[in-house]
């Protein structure tokens, strides 16, 4: 059995659009400047997760799901998908927009010998009148929509939203969307790097040069539907797991913990995975302990049963699993 809580340490990414708030907020300590992405759990290619705590010190995510299987992540997992860990788990500073964007379905990211992109957002904090970029307003059309592309006005068809502390959003694949300037984010996604940039804002890279577009690429990925409401509306209740999103790749819930709770883990068949939005928690398991801050995510392994959390003040977390 693979016996204890799992912590990793992170791994940061500088990016053009990237600031200072995971080391001033959420206390990534980086000497790097531009920090736009905190990869808490990654089994991405070259981009590995490794454990930093307890007996499986130095080890890779990778290395443990060979070795552990389903005790790692659960038979559901291990059948559905296999020996890549599949989920990718990031906070996300935005000191400016990102590019417009779209992820492709797996279908159509296997073209390209990878996986899809479905992926979810939790506002963690958000600058006054900080926005996001998500659908379209109305249903369009592939012909509007390279019309506007070339006229540089997408924006007129796209659906913005003004943001705020709590707020959820749903990225499905073929979903235009772009995470706007000001905000930090929780993100879990399927494992893929793999995003069509369709729109950069004309800026350039530090060496001066403009970042490469997927313009033919996003349009196959497109949907061009509209939705009457991209925000996903949940309830909040003090000590009880409330559902926000479902779907084939993760679950996602949001646990807000004030005093002493024990979480029955033993019908999920799966890994599930916690990240501390707010406040403090202490996890316990058996002679384990671990203090999981705001800003900082721990696994707990499929094959462990129960867990104890304690905050001493109102702490929220988001708990992930598959199924």
């Amino acid at each position: 059995m693979i016996n204890q809580l799992l912590r990793f340490t992170p791994i940061l990414k500088q990016k053009i659009w990237g600031g200072k708030k995971l080391n001033e907020l959420l206390h990534k300590n980086s000497d790097g400047s531009n920090i736009g992405e905190s990869w808490e759990i990654s089994d991405v290619d070259g981009d590995e997760s490794i454990v930093s705590n307890g007996d499986f010190e130095g080890r890779t995510l990778r290395s443990l799901l060979e070795e552990y299987k389903y005790d790692l992540v659960g038979g559901y997992v291990y059948k559905t998908f296999g020996k890549q860990f599949p989920l990718l788990i990031k906070f996300i500073d935005a000191k400016e927009v990102l590019s417009i964007q779209v992820h492709p379905d797996d279908d159509l990211a296997g073209l390209q010998e990878a996986y899809g992109k479905t992926e979810m957002w939790y506002v963690m904090q958000a600058d006054e009148e900080a926005s996001i970029i998500i659908g379209f307003k109305e249903n369009s059309s592939k012909e509007e929509y390279i019309q506007h592309l070339h006229n540089k006005t997408l924006l007129s068809i796209l659906n913005i939203d003004k943001v705020a502390k709590g707020d959820v959003y749903f990225v499905p694949p073929g979903r235009v969307h772009a995470i706007g300037a000001g905000l930090l984010i929780a993100e879990i996604q399927q494992t893929s790097d793999l995003t069509y940039r369709i729109y950069d804002w004309d800026r350039k890279d530090i060496d001066g040069n403009y970042r490469e577009l997927h313009t033919e690429k996003a349009l196959k990925a497109i949907d061009f539907s509209a939705e009457s409401s991209y925000k996903t509306i949940y309830v909040k209740q003090e000590n009880v797991a409330n559902k926000v999103v479902t779907c084939h790749y993760f679950t996602t819930n949001i646990l807000p913990v004030e005093g002493k709770k024990e979480i029955d883990l033993s019908k999920k068949d799966s890994f599930i995975i916690y990240m501390c939005v707010e406040g403090e928690v202490i996890f316990s398991y058996e002679n384990q302990e671990e203090i999981v801050r705001k800003g900082e995510t721990i696994l707990v392994p499929a094959c462990i049963d129960k867990v104890k959390v304690l905050s001493e003040s109102s702490s929220e977390l988001l708990e992930t699993y598959i199924k």
